[in-house]
């Protein structure tokens, strides 16, 4: 493990740039993803069918072709910015549609009367949904929504891969090829680095699925 030691700073430089890949990524795509979900659950057909359309598409198409959309498609009809920024975008785009799954399902899981009432105290689609379903929702969608996010943060390795740079598995690759490292013990370096980020996000999601239970 001694290339690690000796690259330690390049695989903290790694590790930060791939952490922010995640948070980006997460933000986005828990925004998205439920704003989709609300369209798919909307009594407007023309939201529905695009709610429908979206998750189909984006469920059913491999990251990496998303990935080589953004990155490489964007840019042939004028929208231009960083690798970085696409490889957040098209992560953002995959995970969204599993997202909307899984807060959707949440959402089918409350009581129809509970929407009723909403409407009957004067609440619209939009009031009703936010004040009234999301709130009981959220709280049933958390151990999926938690899978879906894990998913994402291993997930953030195929961004990183398809040429960000900068990030735990751009350095490895850096450290192996460029530098001529062994690929073993840089790789197990890899490694280690996305489970410090996978092992206590599972840990803090298991801990916020308890105390929601105990809410319920």
């Amino acid at each position: 493990m001694s290339p690690v030691f000796e690259n330690f700073g390049a695989f903290v430089d790694g590790f930060l740039t791939s952490l922010s890949i995640i948070l980006w990524a997460l933000v986005g795509s828990l925004v998205l993803g439920i704003v989709i979900a609300a369209c798919r659950v909307s009594p407007i057909p023309p939201l529905r069918a695009f709610g429908t359309f979206w998750v189909t598409t984006f469920r059913n198409t491999p990251l990496t072709v998303v990935l080589f959309f953004c990155a490489f498609g964007l840019p042939e009809i004028g929208i231009n910015n960083s690798f970085f920024f696409f490889g957040v975008l098209g992560l953002v785009l995959y995970t969204s549609a599993f997202v909307c799954e899984a807060v959707r399902s949440g959402i089918n899981s409350v009581p129809a009367g509970q929407a009723e009432a909403a409407r009957s105290v004067g609440l619209n689609f939009t009031q009703g949904l936010r004040y009234v379903v999301l709130p009981q929702a959220l709280r049933t969608v958390v151990p999926p929504l938690g899978s879906v996010v894990i998913a994402m943060f291993k997930n953030s390795a195929v961004v990183g891969a398809f040429g960000v740079g900068g990030e735990l598995w751009g350095t490895g690759l850096t450290l192996t090829s460029a530098r001529g490292f062994e690929t073993l013990p840089i790789f197990t370096g890899v490694a280690i680095g996305y489970l410090c980020i996978t092992l206590p996000a599972g840990a803090l999601l298991q801990v916020l699925e308890r105390k929601v239970a105990i809410a319920r």
